[in-house]
């Protein structure tokens, strides 16, 4: 294996979940490795912690639980003593009152109102007996299964805001498989269930809690756990270099080799030569590098992505709610998610007379709020929690916005296909060129499913083969709401034994139906 200088066995681009934990595991098997990362600060990608003033801000909110016992072993590993037990709460904002989520009925009728439940019953009726005929839509799809009033509520509003797109133009394959095995029915006697406590498991002698009471977060934030893996690369006598994008990707066929160059902090170029590359890029920002150009040049420049970012304040208060994240299904606001920092973990804020609050806007690169100034944002979500009834802007005594480019690939009528193309024309032409990650693969995966795909691809490169279908991790719509953690629950595939579910439910636009 190669060690010494800029000839490494594996360069890695992308210091988030999967490539670091692709670099954490080459690191303990002996490979010699470089990890690039455009950040000059933060690893982590969107499960960074950024800090601030001592605030620690989760971009996003991220639960660490998994089915997989080969993920939950793995964070065991990098961070043995870090990990902090958290109750789990969460509520919709809905016209000025909180709704539990998963639901509680009588909660739910009681702050409907007699005449609006019984409105949203008659609703219910209504589309069951004369259903949209082959729905085609999200929004059918969701009438049809529990009315139009349910879905104005309990839908709509939220769900557009996240995807930037209509309901009546996202397609009910989305729908169908997001929300399948869903009934209002079921719904209703789950929160019956909840509402006397009787969906509690009965104690068998150990302590299993399902995601829906507790979950294990790192106690100064997921950046804690990146930073580690970070520390334990550099330790193994490899290199993560801050601040370096990439430039240009090129492979000598003659040597069997890749010639990486990056653009460091200084705007100098650093040139690494490596047998392997991991690429965790978004596809479409790897296309446009990788010289010459793909033939899949034109679909990867079709491929899109929804931008995210979180306005933190804090505020001379008391904790404003006593929730993890607050959904907001209100059209007079903009925001769509509102984080507790401190109930995720207290070390997240460092004065206990000060409230810190992250308010989410989904949108994209380019548009009126991710170009606003941060004083605008700030004075704008100091606006919209004083509109929900959460604090008194006199009581907000500072802010700092977090933007994340790229948080979500866009799954439009388009993707699949795009994706599909580059896909065969990149695994045929570069055998030694590995695709892991939310971004490098467009899949909207969740943090242990992008750290299953490079797991699985370092088993690749030992085995000299694609002997796994990376492509074959997928997020369960259910995964994180039950079951215990580090139980596959039959989501491990007989081939690669670690691959997870099956394919990740995501909106498409009506004419990809």
């Amino acid at each position: 294996m190669a060690r010494g200088g800029n000839a490494v066995d594996v360069a890695i681009i992308g210091a988030g979940p999967a490539g670091l934990t692709a670099a954490y595991q080459l690191t303990k098997k002996g490979y010699s490795v470089t990890v690039i990362e455009k950040d000059p600060v933060y690893v982590g990608g969107i499960s960074r912690t950024v800090e601030y003033g001592g605030f620690r801000f989760d971009i996003g909110g991220h639960r660490f639980f998994s089915k997989s016992q080969e993920v939950v072993d793995l964070w065991d590993e990098i961070l043995p003593d870090d990990f902090i037990q958290r109750p789990r709460m969460s509520r919709i904002y809905y016209e000025g009152k909180f709704y539990s989520y998963p639901l509680r009925a009588f909660e739910a009728l009681w702050n409907l109102g007699l005449m609006r439940s019984a409105h949203c019953m008659a609703s219910y009726f209504r589309w069951k007996l004369f259903p949209h005929k082959d729905p085609r839509s999200f929004e059918q799809w969701v009438v049809n299964q529990f009315g139009h009033k349910l879905f104005s509520i309990f839908f709509k509003t939220y769900t557009e805001k996240v995807w930037g797109m209509p309901c009546d133009e996202m397609s009910a394959d989305w729908a169908a498989q997001r929300i399948k095995g869903l009934s209002l029915g079921a719904a209703v006697l789950d929160g019956l269930k909840r509402s006397f406590g009787l969906n509690k498991k009965p104690n068998d002698g150990m302590q299993t809690k399902t995601l829906l009471e507790t979950f294990r977060y790192p106690r100064k934030g997921p950046g804690m756990m990146w930073e580690a893996a970070r520390d334990r690369v550099v330790e193994g006598g490899n290199r993560v270099l801050m601040g370096h994008a990439l430039q240009q990707l090129s492979h000598d066929e003659a040597l069997g080799r890749w010639r990486v160059a990056a653009t460091g902090p200084a705007g100098e170029t650093v040139t690494i030569s490596a047998r392997h590359v991991i690429s965790s890029a978004p596809m479409r920002e790897l296309a446009g590098r990788i010289h010459p150009l793909p033939a899949t040049m034109p679909e990867a420049i079709d491929l899109k992505y929804r931008d995210f970012l979180t306005v933190a304040l804090m505020v001379r208060s008391e904790d404003l709610f006593p929730d993890n994240w607050i959904y907001i299904h209100d059209p007079r606001v903009k925001v769509g998610r509102v984080q507790n920092f401190r109930s995720w973990s207290p070390e997240m804020v460092p004065d206990p007379d000060l409230a810190c609050v992250g308010l989410e806007y989904f949108c994209f690169e380019g548009d009126g709020l991710w170009s606003s100034s941060d004083e605008d944002l700030v004075a704008l979500a100091t606006r919209e929690l004083a509109t929900l009834g959460l604090c008194d802007p006199a009581t907000v005594v500072g802010g700092r916005v977090v933007r994340q480019e790229k948080a979500y690939p866009v799954y439009d009528d388009r993707y699949r296909s795009n994706v599909a193309m580059m896909r065969a024309e990149l695994e045929d032409r570069y055998p030694t060129l590995h695709l892991v990650g939310r971004n490098g693969m467009h899949r909207y995966n969740n943090q242990d499913h992008a750290m299953m795909t490079a797991m699985l691809t370092v088993r690749n490169i030992e085995a000299g083969h694609r002997k796994y279908d990376v492509w074959q991790v997928n997020e369960d719509a259910e995964y994180h709401e039950a079951g215990e953690e580090g139980q596959d629950h039959g989501t491990v595939s007989a081939d690669a034994r670690a691959a997870l579910g099956s394919e990740r439910a995501v909106p498409l636009r009506l004419d990809a139906a």
